[in-house]
């Protein structure tokens, strides 16, 4: 029996969602792939294990977080870059939609390392807070308090989000009430 047999089943499953965490952490496509690959490398490593008595999926997502927290932590890194076309622009949804996208994605280039990681997780992924302490490796508080910081951060650098983000946090929303 190969040590590698269902690696690349795997990889054809599971490759686009990850894909999307990807981007979703670094704001650019080439980047995110990058990061996609340095992460299946290292589950490559260990893949006979993980299938063994592991969870691919969850050990492929943390490498992807502890890896772009890596990249930023040594490039001091930022990557994203205004255009003058959003990348959303063919799609339906609106005008405000397509305004509410591109607010987001330019405020959550501007959050720490795992204050993105966290709401990408918890809001795009929707992990609970559990899961999404395990992802990370933290404790729950951990992750509520960066939650709670990270929306507060977004607040304030994107106020024209605030119904999305009241939506996100219904504590703050009986807060403002």
């Amino acid at each position: 029996m190969d040590r590698y047999e269902g690696f690349r089943e795997f990889v054809n499953a599971r490759q686009q969602a990850l894909m999307r965490t990807a981007y979703l952490l670094t704001g650019d496509a080439h980047l995110a792939e990058d990061l996609l690959q340095t992460a299946f490398t290292k589950v490559f490593r260990h893949w006979a294990k993980l299938a063994r008595e592991g969870n691919p999926e969850a050990y492929t997502r943390r490498c992807l977080i502890n890896e772009f927290v890596s990249w930023r932590r040594q490039r001091r890194w930022h990557a994203e870059l205004s255009s003058a076309r959003p990348p959303d622009a063919g799609r339906t949804g609106g005008e405000n939609d397509a305004l509410h996208r591109i607010a987001l994605r330019h405020a959550l280039g501007r959050l720490a390392p795992r204050q993105r990681a966290v709401i990408v997780l918890r809001f795009y992924e929707d992990r609970s807070v559990q899961e999404t302490a395990e992802l990370l490796g933290c404790s729950t508080g951990t992750v509520k308090s960066q939650t709670s910081h990270a929306l507060d951060r977004l607040r304030a650098q994107a106020p024209e989000l605030a119904g999305l983000l009241s939506d996100a946090d219904p504590v703050h929303q009986e807060v403002t009430r």
